[in-house]
C-alpha cells in the first residue's frame, strides 16, 4: 500500500530559490519571437482512454502532443461517478493532478484514499493499481514523458525501479516571494496574500524539465514570464482571465483550460476578485511571476 507523502523537497527547493533570473529588459527581448498555443476545456475533444472498454472507460481530451504516438503529451481525464478499474498496469509512468472530484489511486488491495482537487500523484509503469472516482464532474489532467499511452492486463507487470507518489493537497508546501526568488513585488517585502508556487518535480533552471504549481490570490493582475524554451500550464482551480500572446484578445478560462508558449512567451493573467486561481505548470527552465505595479 501507497503512504501519503509530505512533499518533500528540501534540496530542490534550496537549488532553485537562489538563483536569480532575467531582467525585465532581457524578458522583453527574448519573447519578440515566441509562439503561444490556448486550449479552452470546452473545445476539447472527448475519445475513450480505453477504446476496448468503451463506455466503460473513462473519456481522454488531448491538450497536448498525442498519447497515442511516442512523445510527451498531456491529456484531460473525466472518469465517471463512481467509476473504478479493473486492476491493470500502463506501459509508461504518468503525472496526475486532480482538477474537480475526488480521484483514488492505490494497489488493488489499499483502502480508498481519495484525493481531493489541487492533490498530485504519480504512477509508474509497469505497477499493479487501480483508479476510481467520486463526483459527477471529476476531472484531472495527465501527463507522459513518452508515448504510446496503453492500459495492459495486470499478469503484465514489470518491476520499473520507479515508486508513486501520492500528495494529497493539504500536504502541499507552498512558497512565496521571500523564498522564491523569481516571484518579483510590487514593493520590497512579501505580501502575505501574494502569489506562491509549490515544487513537484524537476528543478527550475536553463535547459532543466520541471513540474510546479503557481497560486494567485483573489484580485491578482500580472504576468508570468517564461525563460525556458517551452511552458506548459494547465488551470486546476479558479475562473481567470488571460490574455492571448500579448494581443488584446482576452479569454475567460475554463477547468482543465491550457496555454502554452515556446521561444519564451508572457501570459498576462487576472484572477477573479473573488476567489484565487491554481495551475500547474510543465516548463523547460525558469519563469517568473510579476504582479502589476
Amino acid at each position: 500500500m501507497r503512504t501519503l507523502l509530505l512533499l518533500a523537497c528540501v534540496s530542490l527547493m534550496a537549488s532553485c530559490t537562489n538563483s536569480k533570473v532575467a531582467t525585465g529588459k532581457k524578458t522583453a527581448q527574448q519573447n519578440t519571437k515566441a509562439s503561444y498555443e490556448l486550449v479552452l476545456a470546452s473545445e476539447v475533444k472527448w475519445d475513450h482512454l480505453n477504446p476496448k472498454r468503451g463506455d466503460l472507460a473513462p473519456k481522454a481530451g488531448t491538450l497536448w502532443g498525442d498519447r497515442k504516438g511516442n512523445e510527451p503529451t498531456g491529456f484531460l481525464l473525466k472518469p465517471t461517478d463512481g467509476f473504478s478499474s479493473p486492476p491493470h498496469i500502463h506501459n509508461i509512468s504518468y503525472r496526475g493532478i486532480v482538477i474537480e472530484g475526488l480521484i483514488h489511486n492505490d494497489d488493488p488491495g489499499a483502502a480508498n484514499m481519495w484525493m481531493p482537487a489541487g492533490s498530485f500523484w504519480t504512477q509508474p509503469k509497469g505497477e499493479v493499481h487501480i483508479t476510481s472516482a467520486k463526483g459527477t464532474t471529476s476531472l484531472a489532467y495527465i501527463e507522459i514523458e513518452e508515448g504510446p499511452y496503453l492500459v495492459l492486463p495486470a499478469d503484465e507487470h514489470f518491476d520499473s525501479g520507479e515508486r508513486p507518489v501520492n500528495v494529497d493537497r493539504s500536504n502541499m508546501v507552498w512558497l512565496d516571494a521571500s523564498d522564491v526568488k523569481w516571484i518579483d513585488q510590487p514593493e520590497t517585502a512579501a505580501m502575505s496574500n501574494g502569489p506562491k508556487v509549490a515544487f513537484l518535480w524537476g528543478k527550475p533552471q536553463v535547459d532543466e524539465l520541471n513540474g510546479t504549481l503557481i497560486k494567485l490570490p483573489a484580485g491578482f493582475s500580472g504576468k508570468i514570464v517564461s525563460h525556458g524554451s517551452s511552458f506548459r500550464s494547465v488551470l486546476i482551480k479558479g475562473e481567470p482571465q488571460y490574455q492571448v500572446g500579448g494581443k488584446n484578445d482576452v479569454k475567460i478560462l475554463e477547468l482543465g483550460s491550457y496555454f502554452a508558449s515556446t521561444g519564451g512567451g508572457v501570459h498576462q493573467i487576472t484572477s477573479s476578485a473573488t476567489s484565487e486561481c491554481v495551475f500547474y505548470v510543465r516548463a523547460n527552465g525558469a519563469y517568473e511571476i510579476i504582479p502589476a505595479k
